[in-house]
């Protein structure tokens, strides 16, 4: 009876601690979308280092292939206008392709992982990716 007390309570807080967690303050918004990337709309996406704008999210998403086998997504609505007054999505700096700026704050992201490089507490909202191997992503939260 102890045991199952301690895997409840170990239940519980881990429950909570991963709620603190996703304190983001971009909304969340439910899509599942699979792109292919072979696609003239998507074909930005065949080499690594590169990436794309597809449809979805808060504010639309910015794709960034960092390996053969490997992309990444973020939102690009800005952590730092949580309620979306600035109506500029966040966009690669011209200087650096690596780097999402927000217009309206001045706050810097990295594209590569997401975090905050200048400007914000926040990093940008990330969703998780799925890749067959040949020319099917999926994206979804």
């Amino acid at each position: 009876m102890k045991i199952q007390k301690a895997l409840f309570f170990l239940l519980i807080i881990l429950s909570t601690s991963c709620i603190k967690n996703n304190n983001n303050p971009v909304p969340s918004i439910p899509f599942d979308i699979t792109i292919d990337i072979n696609l003239p709309s998507y074909n930005q996406l065949q080499g690594v280092g590169s990436w794309t704008y597809v449809v979805g999210g808060s504010r639309g998403i910015i794709v960034y292939r960092r390996s053969i086998d490997e992309f990444v997504a973020f939102d690009r609505h800005s952590p730092m206008d949580p309620n979306g007054t600035c109506f500029l999505p966040l966009f690669p700096d011209q200087d650096n392709f690596l780097q999402l700026k927000d217009t309206c704050s001045n706050a810097m992201f990295s594209l590569y992982d997401g975090g905050p490089i200048s400007g914000s507490n926040y990093g940008l909202r990330q969703y998780a990716t799925q890749f067959n191997g040949s020319n099917l992503l999926r994206i979804y939260n």
